[in-house]
């Protein structure tokens, strides 16, 4: 079995699990994704370690992600105005790192800036 989204006038709508054959049959425009792919890289199931297999689409699709035909992507929804894409990822990135010190932050888009989490 495979996942596959449906992605109407560029935005994906729906995201099934079937076979091919089922697939071909229905109405609608039907594009394969993968729940192992994020960032253009594909991770063993429940793991965090790439395992060299085929990344498909550049990241999983989901609901209401945007489905780019020119880059064969599923770019996730923008998060804040000032992010912008990363095109090796079709993810989007924050003008500013993350921390890199172990705590946790939240983006502040007044600042633009990462503020602690408590």
């Amino acid at each position: 079995m495979t996942h596959f989204a449906k992605v109407e006038n560029g935005i994906v709508t729906n995201i099934i699990v079937a076979e091919q054959e089922f697939v071909d049959k229905i109405s609608g425009e039907w594009i394969q994704t993968s729940y192992n792919t994020r960032g253009g890289i594909h991770y063993a199931p429940n793991s965090h370690d790439p395992d060299g297999g085929v990344a498909i689409r550049k990241n999983w699709a989901g609901v209401g992600y945007t489905y780019d035909e020119n880059r064969d992507a599923f770019i996730p929804p923008k998060l804040y105005e000032s992010w912008v894409l990363d095109e090796q990822t079709c993810l989007w990135k924050s003008p500013v790192p993350y921390p890199d010190d172990g705590n946790n932050y939240l983006w502040n888009e007044e600042t633009l800036a990462w503020d602690l989490v408590d």
